[in-house]
């Protein structure tokens, strides 16, 4: 199967972790007979220094003509004062908005044989949700700016009926498949969007009387994520509100290395790992590849590769029963280096 794969290392630790991935797809590609053809584009710091912007036209045309985006991670602190529009984030943003990328799914994976997590054992049994984030609306998106003088800013939060109604639809629908619960998470008691997410998602419920739905507030959802997480099913949030519960739900597994994501609207998706660009890493060799592998996993899913997947799968827990791991989440001094894991996977596959 010839697959068309856009590629963009990002910043940070974005080209290692995308290396040991393109590394791991290559041997999937010789295992089972596929044709995986990357095309390597721009976006982030690098475009910023090329272009003098952070997602030039070119990156998105590349984006939308391709099966899948591979995204490694955005951001840099030499570009934090730059004016708005001309951040490395602010690429990323207009990418998700050109490519109608309003979905963004981040399954939590608890290793059962990774003891790094500083929640007790008995609590991560059975602990597998996924978190359904709305990604192209909200504070995020809305008008923002400075008051003349400087002293006052603002943020607007703002939704649509449509907007929510989208997202509420994929995140039921994967319900099915399930438990068959959703929860939604919002500030009710205060924000007026989330009391329009309350009316909009009851009323998309009526169609799934098979799917238990309850509702929690933010502050609620981010203790029972911490204290009950297997309680959790589909959780599905807005943009703001799911950026801060993916990564709090990081603790659980034991590093936000280890989870992906997957970002989807139409007939477009993209897949990257759910950690930042983590500038203090970069170019040590020690950042964790295993997200941006997972999230290959998800493309090959994506792909009907489903037995592909699972091997890949399989050789991620097989590294990590073997404690080939990055120093996050194993000791420094017996810990591998992000090549030696992309090594170790990337054997697997071939020879297992």
């Amino acid at each position: 199967m010839i697959k068309n794969i856009s590629v963009i290392e990002g910043d940070g630790i974005g080209p290692e972790v995308i290396r040991q991935t393109i590394k791991v797809l290559n041997s999937i590609s010789i295992k089972y007979g596929h044709d995986f053809r990357y095309k390597n584009i721009l976006a982030g710091s690098k475009a910023i220094e090329k272009f003098s912007d952070p997602m030039p036209e070119e990156t998105i045309d590349h984006c939308l003509k391709s099966d899948a985006v591979l995204f490694g991670s955005i951001g840099d602190p030499k570009y934090d004062h730059n004016p708005i529009g001309m951040r490395p984030e602010d690429g990323l943003l207009k990418l998700r908005k050109k490519m109608n990328l309003y979905c963004n799914i981040r399954p939590i994976i608890v290793f059962p044989k990774l003891d790094k997590s500083p929640i007790k054992k008995e609590l991560l049994k059975e602990v597998n949700f996924i978190i359904y984030r709305e990604l192209t609306g909200g504070i995020y998106f809305g008008k923002k700016g400075r008051c003349k003088n400087g002293n006052k800013a603002y943020d607007h939060c703002v939704y649509s009926k449509k907007e929510i109604e989208r997202i509420g639809e994929k995140a039921f629908k994967a319900a099915f498949s399930r438990k068959k619960k959703v929860t939604l998470v919002d500030k009710a008691n205060v924000l007026e969007t989330s009391r329009l997410w309350r009316e909009v998602i009851k009323e998309i419920s009526l169609d799934y009387p098979d799917i238990c739905l309850d509702f929690l507030y933010i502050d609620n959802a981010s203790m029972q994520i911490i204290m009950n997480p297997k309680k959790f099913d589909i959780i599905l949030t807005d943009n703001m509100f799911g950026d801060i519960l993916s990564d709090e739900s990081s603790v659980l597994t034991g590093s936000l290395g280890l989870l992906p994501s997957a970002s989807t609207g139409g007939d477009k998706i993209m897949f990257e790992p759910i950690h930042g660009s983590y500038p203090q890493a970069k170019g040590k060799n020690i950042a964790n590849p295993i997200g941006c592998i997972l999230s290959a996993s998800m493309m090959l899913e994506h792909f009907g590769m489903y037995k592909e997947k699972n091997h890949l799968e399989k050789a991620v827990q097989n590294s990590i029963e073997k404690k080939i791991c990055t120093p996050d989440i194993i000791d420094y001094k017996l810990s591998s280096t992000t090549e030696e894991v992309g090594d170790y996977i990337e054997k697997y596959i071939l020879y297992q």
